[in-house]
Formats: structure tokens, C-alpha cells, sequence
């Protein structure tokens, strides 16, 4: 039966959403159960992408991403993939109607992965749009389970929240970026020049998208607003390490959030969203 292998599919995105980053892994489980699926199916997706270009080395990366992106239209159109993770995939985007141009954007960044570019702020905003926003417009789509209203509403917010967390990203893993992959994602910085002055210019920025993304997060359904908000909330924590840590330190250290205060953050932000509805934010 097909419906054992779909149901494999997605536990083995589950896995993977696991296996990679345990964050998103407790912001899921704080999704109402219904779309849990849909978000791991996402996640697995878009990691599959991601090790394609940032971990398959010795291999031929633009050809396998060739190839994952012609298997991506193929499931999509015939409904199926031999592919557990493309097969949960396009059943998310079949079923919750996800924009294939969406998908495009998201692959056309991976690409952009494939060899050093040297970032102007056209580039970096196009990246940015294709490896975080648009997956964040992914996981809207389920989130509003359909609403066409609610989604064009909730859009401007979903992309703010995606580019936050990618910049946090870049900021976090700006060692390994610069000195394994060869990359410098910020526009006009040089490694040899990242201070704490040009460190503060970037969470200026980053500041006021966890803001402006935070109401959107007020918005959402009860579904997805806790999961959301416990993400919103991690990625925060994260943030402010960041901005607590020295730039000469961020270009040899990785900043992390040790997985115990994880599990703290999780309770209190539970106590602060429960407190909210009643509250006030």
C-alpha cells in the first residue's frame, strides 16, 4: 500500500528535521498536529538542498543539484517520488497548493551556493529572498491551511521572520562559511575588517525584522502560533549571545545555544504565550 510508504516518507523528514536542527525540532512539536507533517516535509526538503552544497564535497555538487531540481518538478508532476523526502515533499506542496515559483527561488539560491560570489546588496537580497524567505512563505501556506486572505496578509511578516533568521545564521556561522566554504554573504565586508562597529550596522538590521516579524506571529492561528513563537523566541536567544560575543571572537568561535536552555527557553516562552493571550503581548 502506497499509504505505508507516505507514511515513511514523512517520519523519515521527521528524522532528518531531528538530526539537524534540534530548534526547529522543538518549534515543530509545538505545532498543532495537523500540519506537523506538512512542516517536517518542508524542512527535510529544504536540508536536503542544503547538504547538497554545503556538505558533499569530492562530489560533483552542480550536478546532483541538477538532478534534485529535475526530481523536484517530476514528483510534483506525477505526484510520487521513489524519494521519501521528495515524496512527503510534494505531497505538502500538492495538497496545500505552495507556489512552484517559490520552490524555484529556493533552489536558484542553493545554486548560487555552488561557487564564491563576492555579495552587492542586490545579490544578498536575492539570496536571502530564495534560501529563507520563500521557505518561510512555504510554511505560511500550511499555516493558513488554504486562506488566500490570511496568506497575502501574513506575507510581509513571514518574510521578515525567515530573513532574520538566515542573518542570524550568518552571523553564527561565519567562521565555517568563510573558512571551509569560501563565502561572505554580507554585502561590502572584509573578513580582514569585520569589527564590532560593522558587527552592530548588521543586528541593527536583524533588530528590526525579529520586530516587525513578531507581528505577524501575533496573527497567526492557534495551530501555529506557539510553534512559531517558540522559533521566534530561540532564534532571539541566539541573537542576543551573538550580540553579547565580541566580533574578533564570532570570526574563531561558533556562537550556540546549549540544548538544556533549549528546553528552558521552550517552558518559558510557553508561560509568556499563555500570558499573551490573556495579556497582551
Amino acid at each position: 500500500m502506497k499509504q505505508l510508504f507516505d507514511e515513511l516518507s514523512y517520519q523519515l523528514s521527521k528524522i532528518t528535521t531531528q538530526k539537524y536542527s534540534t530548534s526547529f525540532s522543538l518549534g515543530i512539536m509545538a505545532l498543532h498536529p495537523s500540519i506537523r507533517p506538512a512542516i517536517y516535509a518542508i524542512y527535510g526538503y529544504v536540508r536536503l538542498a542544503d547538504e547538497i552544497v554545503d556538505s558533499f564535497h569530492g562530489y560533483d555538487k552542480a550536478v546532483l543539484l541538477q538532478r534534485f531540481r529535475q526530481q523536484t518538478w517530476e514528483a510534483l508532476d506525477e505526484k510520487i517520488s521513489v524519494n521519501p523526502i521528495l515524496n512527503a515533499f510534494q505531497e505538502t506542496v500538492n495538497e496545500y497548493r505552495i507556489d512552484r515559483g517559490l520552490i524555484d527561488q529556493f533552489l536558484q539560491s542553493m545554486e548560487m551556493d555552488l561557487s564564491p560570489l563576492t555579495y552587492d546588496p542586490e545579490l544578498y537580497s536575492r539570496y536571502i529572498l530564495g534560501s529563507a524567505e520563500v521557505v518561510g512563505l512555504m510554511c505560511l501556506k500550511v499555516f493558513v491551511k488554504g486562506d488566500a486572505d490570511a496568506y497575502e496578509a501574513l506575507k510581509p511578516f513571514a518574510m521578515k521572520l525567515g530573513s532574520a533568521f538566515q542573518k542570524v545564521n550568518f552571523l553564527r556561522d561565519l567562521k565555517d562559511d568563510y573558512q571551509q566554504l569560501g563565502r561572505t554573504y554580507f554585502p561590502h565586508i572584509e573578513m580582514g575588517r569585520f569589527d564590532d562597529t560593522v558587527k552592530r550596522q548588521i543586528e541593527q538590521e536583524i533588530e528590526k525584522e525579529f520586530q516587525e516579524a513578531l507581528k505577524g506571529i501575533q496573527r497567526l492561528s492557534g495551530t501555529a502560533r506557539f510553534g512559531v513563537f517558540l522559533a521566534y523566541r530561540y532564534y532571539l536567544s541566539l541573537f542576543r549571545k551573538i550580540k553579547r560575543t565580541p566580533a574578533a571572537r564570532i570570526l574563531h568561535h561558533r556562537v550556540r545555544i546549549p540544548n538544556g536552555r533549549k528546553l528552558s527557553l521552550m517552558m518559558t516562552s510557553y508561560v509568556q504565550y499563555k500570558m499573551s493571550i490573556t495579556g497582551g503581548w
